[in-house]
């Protein structure tokens, strides 16, 4: 029987150096941005049905969707999010599960990536939930850093999201990740630890 561990928490909280770990231990990750990514791609559906909702603004010069762009105008107004939201999580979601059928053929444990798993409803495809929990402090400078942020940008995108405490509310593990790597690596062991024990 496969255990589909659903992977979330805040933007910036960590998950991708989780999803390092995860590999290193040879567990596959079915991972919602990289599908989100490809759905924009130029031959998807969802790219026309975005473009025809956004306009061409939204496009770098090769025609491609500028998510730079994109994240200005949704994340500056939670109608237009709610709306780019509607068009693309069935894409995603459609895509999530079918490399989660994939994967559990194979695996006893598979890590399901997606950022907005608990506003996507993705929690009913999962068995066990991991919050990846950072101060909202923390949070703040390290998206600002990475994605060279203004504060109130990175504000922005924070408040687009369910607050990481009702997360944390609703996880079976919660992994506080404000200190180094190699913490985070000796939680995430404990996890799988539990895992394997059934708890």
């Amino acid at each position: 029987m496969t255990v589909i561990l659903g992977l979330t928490g805040g933007i910036a909280s960590g998950k991708s150096t989780a999803d390092e770990f995860f590999k290193k231990k040879n567990i596959p990750i079915v991972d919602a941005d990289k599908i989100a990514h490809h759905i924009y791609d130029k031959d998807q559906t969802a790219y026309s049905l975005v473009v025809d909702k956004f306009g061409k603004k939204i496009l770098a010069k090769d025609q491609s969707v500028d998510r730079k762009k994109l994240g200005q105008i949704v994340f500056s107004d939670v109608n237009k999010l709610h709306e780019l939201n509607k068009i693309t999580h069935p894409f995603i979601l459609k895509e999530i599960k079918q490399q989660l059928r994939s994967q559990s053929k194979n695996h006893a444990l598979v890590i399901a990536d997606i950022p907005l798993l608990f506003e996507s409803h993705g929690e009913n495809l999962c068995d066990k939930i991991l919050v990846i929990s950072i101060p909202e402090k923390l949070q703040i400078q390290r998206l600002m850093a990475r994605n060279n942020l203004t504060a109130k940008e990175a504000r922005e995108r924070l408040n687009s999201q369910m607050p990481l405490a009702e997360k944390v509310k609703k996880a079976t593990y919660v992994v506080d990740n404000a200190g180094t790597i190699e913490e985070l690596e000796e939680k995430l062991n404990k996890i799988l630890d539990k895992i394997k024990l059934g708890e």
